[in-house]
């Protein structure tokens, strides 16, 4: 069992702006002809009120720039971004920055090296003797094996760590295409950072009891991120929600079992809002009830599917609230198709 408690979280959006705005202003010509009535469909019912983007179609159309381009963009973006979520979150932990130990960063959505670990690492005045990970392509699910990794660190060598979440998937817009599966990535996606501090466990904040881990790599065709001439491509199966229908239930039952909990005992619940779909299969699969999926509900309609920080974002939306939880489970999912739990209890 681990022994590490996140002790701040930190996050950053780049500037909003309105779905309904990027509907009528941008993806209303960009998906035109027959496609237009299906694209507006999946726009409205998408569960997103309000997304963030580093490039903001409605001022910069990016469907033509090439990846080199795009890559560019990502550092320069990235950078800033990642430092406010990291420093927030250190400052919320009231840790500085030479203390840590361990700097892990996820993220998906761009390639530069030296990496984001190595610059950040500089920027906020971290030690030469600080450990980095890099945690590239695991999509949105990043940040579950992100924060266990972290948490085994802390509890292996007592000593902080910071786990940061970045991702801009504003970068890969896509030229204009009869395909569904853009459509849906499109009207869904959002950019966002989120960093959490871990400290021994002496100090308040939720306890990392245990993360866990399933794929089906049967359904490995289902998600995918291919790298092209024109950014990164999402592929996005109709079958998904299918396929998560069947494990999410013994995944979760499984891991409560073994620290002898049972659903009824979760009062709080951060679950990844890959879209408004895969919030209904885990709340029928888990028999949850609307209160329950509440705060996941309300990240997708204030800030979209953020990719790997989203559901460090659901955790510190819990964990500011009066009546936080006492006991939460986090879950995630992305390619492999892979599903991630985490136990949290508040300390």
């Amino acid at each position: 069992m681990s022994r590490a408690v996140i002790a701040g979280v930190g996050v950053a959006h780049p500037a909003p702006v309105r779905q309904e705005d990027l509907w009528s202003g941008f993806f209303a010509a960009h998906f035109g002809g027959r496609q237009r009535v299906l694209a507006q469909r999946i726009f409205a019912n998408a569960g997103v009120v309000t997304r963030h983007g580093a490039v903001n179609p409605l001022v910069e159309d990016a469907t033509g720039w090439s990846t080199p381009q795009r890559m560019a963009r990502y550092l320069a973006e990235a950078l800033p971004l990642g430092k406010d979520a990291a420093g927030a979150a250190l400052d919320a932990a009231g840790v500085a920055p030479t203390d840590l130990g361990l700097f892990t960063v996820c993220s998906c959505t761009g390639y530069v090296t030296p990496g984001l670990d190595i610059l950040l690492a500089r920027d906020l005045g971290m030690s030469p003797h600080t450990q980095r990970l890099f945690v590239g392509h695991m999509g949105c699910y990043a940040a579950l094996p992100g924060l266990g990794t972290a948490a085994d660190f802390v509890t292996a060598r007592d000593r902080p760590a910071l786990l940061l979440c970045t991702e801009l998937t504003s970068l890969h817009v896509q030229p204009p295409s009869a395909d569904p599966q853009q459509i849906i990535t499109h009207a869904l996606f959002s950019d966002a950072a989120a960093a959490a501090v871990l400290l021994p466990a002496t100090s308040p904040g939720y306890a990392v009891r245990e993360v866990a881990a399933l794929t089906d790599t049967a359904t490995v065709d289902y998600m995918t991120w291919d790298v092209t001439d024109l950014g990164f491509r999402m592929g996005l199966s109709a079958r998904v929600p299918e396929a998560l229908s069947a494990h999410v239930e013994p995944l979760v039952t499984g891991l409560l079992a073994r620290h002898g909990l049972t659903l009824s005992e979760v009062d709080g619940w951060a679950v990844h809002p890959g879209g408004p779909r895969i919030l209904d299969v885990v709340q029928g699969q888990l028999g949850l009830s609307a209160a329950a999926m509440a705060a996941s509900r309300e990240t997708l309609a204030g800030h979209g599917n953020c990719s790997s920080p989203t559901v460090l974002m659901i955790v510190d939306l819990l964990g500011r609230r009066v009546d936080a939880p006492s006991l939460v489970v986090a879950l995630a999912f992305g390619p492999g198709l892979t599903l991630y739990a985490a136990l949290l209890a508040r300390c």
